[in-house]
């Protein structure tokens, strides 16, 4: 193994500083504060909403791992128990205001989700990319940032390039680097990009989204051990929601999260068309640890490079298996993926799009091409600057991460990536 380097550690402005040095002074005598109580969490949801009807009682169970995982795994300062307990609210709050809406709308339940495309495959192989240049097809419709932050009341076509939640999503953005320096250059967002789907079920409290964000790897472990039909359920209703006053031909979808749950996502979408992206996971594991030790160094000072390291091969290769086993299980659902190698988009993102939209017989037309060129002219690679990582910081050794994923490398194209 090759010895780890030495991490950065996360910059800390002065205030945030004394802030996290007074709540581990509270802590030392037995106060955790600012409150993750469950009850509390709720009580503050409901007054933020003025609501209180949550729905279903499934996203109970998912709610209460992820708040034991806060308490005892994630290792939170004060500034990182403020971030956790104002996620939570917010998801909460958006889950009464759907619920509220679908009560007084129930004519939003009637409607279809017709051949939606998914976009999954390992984290840093591209997905944000595609996502982002399949959503510029006119036809198509993507969950933006903004809509997805606040979307009650529901969006309306008249107003959807002109709505007012669009600057206030643009105002929060500009907090991100404040908080986690680096990520931008990781993973560009935006309120007019399109957004994950663990962002919509971020409210079912079963999504990748609490992983990726805080060291709770035991929920994620949890969760991969669930039963996902609920999480799916909220996943078209968030969807129907959106698309009750504003509708395309298709939605355009992405999660890498979608490989550990194929079976529940063709369950839920029988008709889904997906595109699996595919890179060597030796090149992938280094840059997702990076990723997530960069957005978790924002909630905690207790970031291990190593163990990060080790817990993102763990993922990928969790997700790599559970991937490969659901699509040999059922040989009868490969027309409805095609598989492209992420040497092949970054070369040609324009032709990789063309032999998707061919491949499942989509019409691709030349306005598309040319939001798809205006898009790759205003989202260059390094326009937030470059994201640099080496294995060496996470402890890990490339050779032993190529033996690691062989069961997979032999099977998909990652040609050009290993090494």
């Amino acid at each position: 193994m090759t010895p780890a380097a030495a991490a950065p550690k996360p910059f800390r402005p002065l205030p945030i500083r004394a802030l996290n040095f007074a709540g581990r002074a509270l802590a030392s005598i037995g106060v955790r504060t600012p409150s993750l109580d469950e009850s509390d969490l709720l009580e503050a949801a409901a007054r933020a909403a003025g609501l209180s009807d949550f729905g279903a009682d499934s996203f109970r169970a998912g709610l209460r791992e992820l708040l034991r995982c806060f308490e005892g795994e994630a290792r939170l300062t004060m500034l990182g128990r403020a971030m956790a307990r104002r996620t939570v609210t917010d998801a909460l709050a958006t889950r009464l205001r759907l619920v509220d809406w679908r009560k007084r709308h129930p004519e939003v339940a009637r409607e279809e989700i017709r051949r939606p495309l998914f976009v999954l495959g390992m984290p840093r192989t591209g997905t944000t990319l595609l996502h982002g240049l399949l959503a510029q097809d006119p036809n198509a419709r993507a969950p933006l940032t903004w809509e997805v932050a606040t979307p009650c009341p529901a969006p309306e076509s008249a107003s959807y390039d002109s709505d007012p939640r669009i600057a206030a999503a643009r105002s929060g953005e500009r907090n991100i680097e404040k908080i986690a320096p680096g990520f931008l250059a990781i993973h560009p967002t935006g309120a007019l990009l399109p957004q994950e789907c663990v962002s919509l079920t971020a409210s079912e409290f079963m999504s990748m989204q609490w992983e990726a964000t805080y060291a709770v790897p035991s929920y994620q472990l949890w969760c991969e051990a669930q039963d996902h039909a609920a999480a799916y359920r909220w996943h078209r209703a968030f969807l129907q929601h959106l698309q009750s006053r504003h509708r395309r031909d298709h939605w355009v979808l992405k999660t890498p999260a979608h490989l550990l749950t194929l079976d529940a996502l063709f369950a839920e979408y029988p008709d889904a068309q997906v595109v699996q992206t595919h890179r060597a996971p030796s090149q992938v594991v280094t840059s997702l640890a990076s990723l997530e030790c960069t957005l978790r160094g924002a909630s905690t000072d207790a970031i291990e490079p190593r163990t990060q390291g080790e817990e993102a091969a763990a993922l990928i290769e969790r997700m790599l298996r559970a991937g490969a086993e659901a699509r040999a299980a059922h040989p009868e659902r490969e027309a409805q993926f095609f598989d492209l190698a992420y040497p092949d988009l970054v070369a040609d993102p324009v032709g990789s799009v063309k032999r998707i939209y061919a491949r499942f017989e989509l019409a691709f037309s030349a306005a598309f091409e040319a939001r798809i060129r205006a898009f790759l002219a205003d989202n260059a690679a390094d326009k937030h600057g470059v994201h640099k990582y080496a294995p060496a910081v996470f402890g890990l050794d490339t050779a032993q991460l190529e033996r690691r994923y062989a069961f997979y490398t032999q099977r998909y194209d990652v040609r050009g990536e290993r090494g």
